[in-house]
């Protein structure tokens, strides 16, 4: 149960304290790739799960570790899912400097007047464990809701202020940080992944 190591294809140290809390019942140390001088891996596709497993083979394959990494972003109904893999840099293709602030103010202006406002937040977790696995892990998560014409709410980072939740009837920076974390498309996605690495990679893991 001692000494399993994941390496996590993120720089992220909020992500990796907040996947850490999970995974630990595992008996897993979650290990940052910049701690092991790993440089990020190019993302050049087009969907979250090429992206995911992409940055999980080039970890594992820098590390000698099994791996694991996310891809994530925000899919619009009215744009036939886009931004998607892009998100992060959503606003620089209508001329805006990338900042979370950016990307809201950009798609607001160009969903102006539009009557379809549904959209997802998707994020696709990859592990391997090796760079040659094959038989990946993929666990997705989900979370369908509205785009608001105006952001609302103080909590969160990204489309949270404008991402609005029917079941919570809130948007997602309206929610608390543990009511989000426990709902958010990457905490389900964590959750499906812990299950299948229970199930699949350490089935003698404490229940």
């Amino acid at each position: 149960m001692t000494g399993r190591k994941l390496v996590l294809a993120s720089n992220n140290a909020g992500k990796l304290a907040e996947l850490q809390d999970m995974f630990g019942s595992l008996g897993v140390e979650l290990i940052r790739q910049g701690e092991l001088n790993i440089p990020e891996a190019p993302e050049p596709h087009r969907t979250f799960i090429e992206n995911a497993l992409a940055k999980a083979r080039h970890a594992a394959r820098l590390s000698g570790l099994p791996a694991m990494a996310d891809d994530a972003g925000l899919c619009v109904d009215a744009f036939g899912g886009l931004p998607g893999v892009d998100t992060a840099y959503y606003c620089t293709q209508f001329g805006y400097a990338k900042s979370d602030a950016n990307n809201v103010r950009a798609l607001l202006e160009q969903l102006q007047g539009q009557a379809n406002r549904r959209a997802a937040m998707v994020s696709t977790l990859v592990a391997v464990r090796s760079a040659d696995d094959p038989e990946p892990l993929v666990a997705s998560g989900r979370v369908a809701g509205l785009i608001t014409e105006q952001p609302v709410g103080e909590n969160g980072f990204g489309f949270d202020p404008v991402m609005y939740i029917p079941e919570f009837g809130q948007t997602f920076a309206q929610l608390s940080h543990e009511v989000k974390n426990a709902n958010s498309h990457r905490g389900r996605a964590a959750r499906a992944m812990l299950a299948l690495m229970r199930e699949r990679w350490y089935p003698d893991a404490a229940a």
